[in-house]
């Protein structure tokens, strides 16, 4: 089977099931049948500015969409605006809510959005950004607690949508489509992946049959969402992040109702386990400790019925395995699986239990040798990197370099290699030895240790600076700097000069100061040294 595309796909799923409730966020119930009328008017409204797909898409890193850029918090509005771009034939991207101006032009720069939609917290933000863009794209505001008044030249977002005809777009949504998703983690600066929509359908969101089988058509899958009537997934992890995005949307294509926590701009253990418990919830996306340590910490001081929760997802940073095994007995009903993914490849691997330590391959995850020439057999002693086929992106927005870096073909196949080393061992389960770059996953944010480097080292007094990964009991990894001073500097003083060029989740947690020098004889950074003065 081909052909399947997220706008028709999500349409047909609201047609059979128009009176399930998609989505239930603070006083907002909202059933498929309301859903999917708002996805449609959000469509015309994109397409009477002229927004949609631009022609014939060239090589592999290039687009033929305008984009859409979704600049907002977990919402309804976040679901509706991936749905109606796809539905207008507009390509949606993801944007941090938590980078600063300069952060925030570079990726507009990048993606070069037509129309921005936006939650008013982030208007002011937003308003001294826009002089610097090379496009005037259309803005989408969507009201919020902030009380902050339309931008000039914005539309209010509810407004839009009502004023928007009835009736079908124009435009004809198609599997080719793309989907972009930015990602700061294996590719330095922000990039933008390329997906096409239909492999992120059948990868990332999960439409193929357990044994790694296409359906036989979209009718199979409607069939398998209106059956799924007591579905509820709870997400935790903000939807500008892959796994956010894809744990909602994943939901609705089978007929889940999404369930979003009423805090937009942090994690509130306590009315996240009232919401399960009042609403049925029966799947739960994690990110590591940082969602997990305050679960368990709210769980023993005051426990709930986790009876319904069918599954509880980590992803994006690790768990440590006493709270596994704490959370394993406070949820006993649950099944606990560790997965892990990237921007680029979608769901890879996987291990369900607290005290596993390989994890299982999921359909298209191979070892590919060090050389990235051919793939490992299971037994192969040789250390390679982690490979996904099948349903993978195209490449990286605007970059053919590193697109013909990531992606490669290997034994006639094409293959994604998102830079994680392993071994393939002789049980066919994956060993995992981490990630080969300078990244740093902080609490599930990935940051890149050269440009926090480079901000650190800007700042007067700061002769030199190593920028390094801790691990920590509440962030499961946590960003330390190694500096070298020619100034008294407090650490206070040094975030705060940080502040206006980094987001808060990028600045050290902790400023080692050092005399030694921090450069190998060739020029090269000394991490040996700045590891050893952390620990």
């Amino acid at each position: 089977m081909s052909g399947l595309d997220l706008a028709n796909l999500f349409e047909a799923i609201a047609a059979a099931i128009p009176e399930r409730e998609a989505v239930v966020w603070r006083g907002t119930r909202r059933t498929f049948g309301e859903t999917a009328d708002r996805v449609r008017r959000l469509a015309r409204v994109l397409g009477a500015h002229g927004l949609g797909r631009t022609g014939e898409r060239g090589e592999p890193w290039t687009s033929n969409h305008d984009h859409l850029a979704l600049y907002l918090h977990n919402g309804p509005a976040y679901l509706e605006g991936l749905v109606g771009a796809h539905r207008a034939r507009v390509a949606p991207f993801n944007v941090n809510y938590r980078y600063v101006d300069d952060e925030l032009v570079y990726l507009f720069n990048d993606a070069r959005p037509k129309a921005i939609l936006f939650h008013a917290a982030f208007a002011p933000v937003l308003e001294r950004v826009l002089p610097s863009l090379t496009t005037e794209p259309l803005l989408l505001q969507v009201a919020d607690d902030s009380g902050n008044p339309l931008l000039p030249g914005a539309l209010d977002y509810d407004d839009a949508l009502a004023a928007a005809p009835d009736g079908a777009p124009t435009a004809v949504p198609d599997a080719d489509d793309l989907h972009i998703l930015y990602t700061g983690g294996t590719t330095g600066m922000p990039k933008g992946v390329l997906w096409r929509i239909e492999d992120l359908v059948e990868g990332p969101l999960g439409m193929l049959r357990k044994d790694g089988t296409r359906y036989e058509g979209p009718a199979e899958i409607v069939a398998i969402a209106a059956a799924r009537a007591s579905a509820k997934v709870l997400v935790l992890p903000p939807m500008m992040h892959g796994s956010g995005t894809w744990t909602a949307l994943g939901g609705w294509l089978g007929g889940a109702t999404v369930l979003i926590p009423d805090a937009v701009d942090r994690f509130d253990p306590v009315a996240t386990l009232d919401l399960m418990e009042r609403e049925g919830a029966t799947r739960i996306p994690v990110v590591g400790d940082a969602f997990v340590r305050p679960l368990v910490a709210e769980l023993e001081r005051a426990p709930r019925d986790t009876s319904r929760i069918r599954h509880l997802i980590n992803s994006g940073a690790a768990i440590n395995p006493a709270t596994k095994a704490r959370l394993a007995e406070l949820m006993p009903h649950t099944k606990i699986f560790d997965v892990v993914g990237s921007s680029e490849s979608g769901l890879h691997i996987t291990r369900y239990g607290a005290a596993d330590t390989a994890f299982q391959a999921t359909p298209g995850a191979a070892v590919v040798s060090e050389d990235r020439t051919r793939l490992l057999a299971p037994g192969d002693e040789e250390m390679g990197w982690l490979a996904k086929g099948g349903s993978i992106p195209l490449g990286y927005l605007g970059d053919g370099a590193k697109t013909a870096a990531t992606f490669l073909e290997i034994a006639g196949r094409r293959w994604v290699l998102p830079g994680d080393r392993s071994r393939h061992l002789a049980n066919g389960t994956i060993e995992m030895h981490g990630r080969d770059s300078m990244t740093i996953n902080t609490g599930g944010e990935k940051v890149f240790a050269e440009e926090v480097e480079a901000v650190v080292r800007a700042v007067p007094g700061v002769a030199e600076a190593l920028v390094l990964g801790r691990p920590s009991e509440r962030w499961g990894t946590e960003i330390v700097a190694v500096v070298r001073l020619t100034a008294e500097l407090s650490d206070d003083e040094l975030r705060d000069a940080c502040a206006a060029r980094l987001a808060r989740y990028k600045i050290p947690k902790t400023f080692v100061r050092t005399d030694r020098d921090l450069r190998l004889p060739n020029g090269k950074a000394d991490y040996g040294t700045a590891r050893s003065l952390t620990k």
